[in-house]
């Protein structure tokens, strides 16, 4: 089998060794679930590990790892893995009925179960293999999965493989009691001079126009490489960002214009009446020097063409439209958020939840709840993140996740 990316698959190590590739980390208590397009992997599904009450009656948890994965369409196959540690030599026992309710399930949806594996900590085995002569317990080294081919492959490919998703929600680098003070004492500053123009066009483009400088020109390295972090903001451009995402209606046309373009962005905020044609305060920020695009994007003034064939908010909050988004930009709002996280209070919960949308519009459910979860441990009730995380937990996946002609790819094989 083959992912399509022209990795040649040998053997069930290659297998298991891709999907932390996939996902993006080593997944733990969790059913993985693989679509297989005759010979080649397609989409990658992860889920909590049913607990015991699901366990006694697996079927609506099957028939919900169904309906992801009829999102990959064409899919005829599938492949499943158990991600766990617990009850090592029993696992068969508890298993077994979730496995064979996903058999029926996936079967008579056309998807059949190829294979199925455990994977520990310490060992992996085959889940239907019975024979010890050539499956014996407890099983094979979970080294054999970290030295497989395709593992070193990918490696060499550029893949990594971070952190689990609630210690990615965390700041990896320490913040100096410092440095917060300054950058608080800072965005503090700009959110007393940026309140009375909430309601300003002329602030609402001079920050569309400062954040078309971040977003348009993202150094090639950045993009290349995409554990490098990019463009590094100077501690004021910091602070009037975070200051700005403290304004719901900014934040929000800042997400749109990243995935849809600047366009969609203003006939939005046009079409929500959110201007005061009385306002004349003349808009403010901080210096530009050196910002990629400073000084050459003029900031948008109106809105050109007819508006009906611009998405709204709400079609591109839910990846309903455009058909496809611009995703390295997305990726590099994605890395500027995550400067302006660590910082904690209201920004910070809006730049969690910016990055939470981000993850769940690539199909990453995991690190989708991660980050609205910590946005709401910043600020309780925090609306956006509330609401993004209640679709999360339903399992509604995001419109461009669902189509594979418009879904994030990492290198190539889809999330689902």
């Amino acid at each position: 089998m083959t992912p399509s990316q022209n990795l040649t698959v040998r053997g069930p190590e290659d297998i298991l060794g891709f999907i932390p590739h996939s996902l993006g980390y080593w997944p733990a208590d969790s059913l993985v679930a693989m679509t297989l397009h005759g010979k080649r992997l397609g989409a990658t599904l992860r889920l909590d590990l049913p607990g015991p009450e699901t366990l006694a009656d697996p079927h609506q948890y099957a028939r919900t790892v169904r309906d992801y994965l009829r999102a990959d369409h064409g899919a005829d196959a599938a492949l499943l893995v158990l991600f766990t540690n617990d009850g090592w030599m029993d696992l068969p026992r508890t298993y077994t009925g979730l496995l064979a309710a996903l058999q029926a399930v996936l079967g008579a949806a056309g998807m059949p179960v190829r294979d199925a594996w455990y994977v520990g900590d310490l060992y992996w085995r085959d889940a239907y293999c019975t024979d010890h002569s050539c499956c014996p317990l407890p099983g094979r080294p979970i080294q054999d999965i970290r030295d497989s081919m395709l593992n070193a492959e990918m490696v060499f490919r550029g893949s990594s493989v971070g952190p689990a998703p609630e210690d990615q929600a965390r700041p990896l680098c320490s913040v100096s009691a410092e440095d917060k003070a300054a950058i608080l004492a800072a965005e503090a500053v700009w959110s007393v001079q940026l309140e009375p123009r909430r309601r300003s066009r002329a602030q609402f483009n001079a920050l569309l126009a400062f954040w078309e400088g971040l977003l348009g020109s993202p150094p090639a390295e950045a993009l290349s490489d995409p554990a490098l972090p990019g463009l590094v903001l100077p501690d004021a451009q910091q602070a009037f960002l975070r200051a700005s995402l403290q304004v719901p209606a900014w934040r929000d046309a800042v997400l749109v214009m990243a995935a849809a373009g600047a366009r969609a962005a203003l006939t939005g905020a046009e079409q929500f009446g959110i201007f005061d044609a009385g306002c004349g305060l003349a808009p403010i920020g901080p210096p530009v020097a050196g910002l990629p695009g400073s000084g050459t994007a003029a900031p948008p003034v109106s809105v050109p063409g007819d508006p009906s064939d611009v998405p709204g908010y709400g079609d591109v909050l839910l990846g309903l439209e455009p058909a496809l988004p611009d995703w390295s930009r997305l990726h590099h709002l994605d890395r500027i958020l995550e400067q302006l996280s660590p910082w904690g209070g209201q920004a910070g919960a809006a730049a969690l939840t910016g990055r939470g949308w981000i993850s769940w519009c690539r199909g990453r459910g995991s690190y989708a709840a991660a980050y609205l979860s910590k946005a709401l441990e910043e600020e309780a009730g925090y609306r956006l993140a509330e609401l993004m995380l209640e679709l999360v937990r339903r399992g509604t996946l995001c419109g461009w996740a669902a189509r594979k002609e418009a879904a994030w790819q990492k290198f190539e094989p889809d999330a689902a």
